[in-house]
């Protein structure tokens, strides 16, 4: 059984998080972490007909278990960096950048969805690795150095990027696999 952090924060899209949190935690330890100790607000993405942008709407509420300042990543396996507007403020986060610098410089099993890159990009991790995210997150991930691919999951090394929720199950089967290996 590994003990695998999953990140979380207001903003976090509600798929992108809970799927990682269940099917990982049928067979592992989840460890939900964000900047402090306290409930989260998750959101939820709305295609609306005619917009430009995702509507987000409120969705459930998922406390932390610790705060990123209090982590010892070497005690981790994997790391899970969902998705949502949560990336766009936790990227600024000097102790999540951190613990993601280290599961990345030890090939630990990454898992990035959507805005995920976003945090990986901040960490100056990605430059010459192949990534997928949304498109409008592509430039992101293509400032960074990184390899832009337009497919549902990419797979670089230790590294997991998929660009929907509704691409998730492949991307959790994948890793999954990955972090049982390990």
């Amino acid at each position: 059984m590994a003990r695998i952090l999953l990140v979380i924060g207001d903003g976090a899209e509600v798929i992108d998080t809970m799927v990682p949190l269940y099917r990982l935690g049928e067979d592992h330890e989840v460890i939900k972490v964000g900047p402090e100790v306290r409930s989260y607000h998750l959101v939820l993405h709305h295609h609306r007909e005619g917009w430009d942008i995702t509507e987000e709407t409120p969705g459930y509420e998922l406390t932390s278990d610790s705060a990123f300042r209090d982590i010892d990543p070497g005690a981790f396996g994997a790391l899970v960096l969902p998705g949502g507007r949560a990336p766009e403020f936790l990227r600024y986060d000097p102790d999540l950048l951190a613990i993601t610098r280290h599961f990345m410089e030890e090939e630990k099993p990454v898992a990035s969805i959507c805005h995920g890159i976003e945090i990986l990009a901040a960490a100056d991790v990605i430059r010459g690795r192949r990534v997928t995210t949304i498109p409008r997150c592509r430039l992101d991930a293509e400032l960074a150095g990184a390899i832009y691919v337009e497919e549902s999951l990419v797979i670089d090394g230790a590294l997991y990027c998929c660009r929907f929720k509704r691409e998730c199950s492949a991307w959790m089967k994948a890793f999954v696999e990955a972090v049982s290996r390990r």
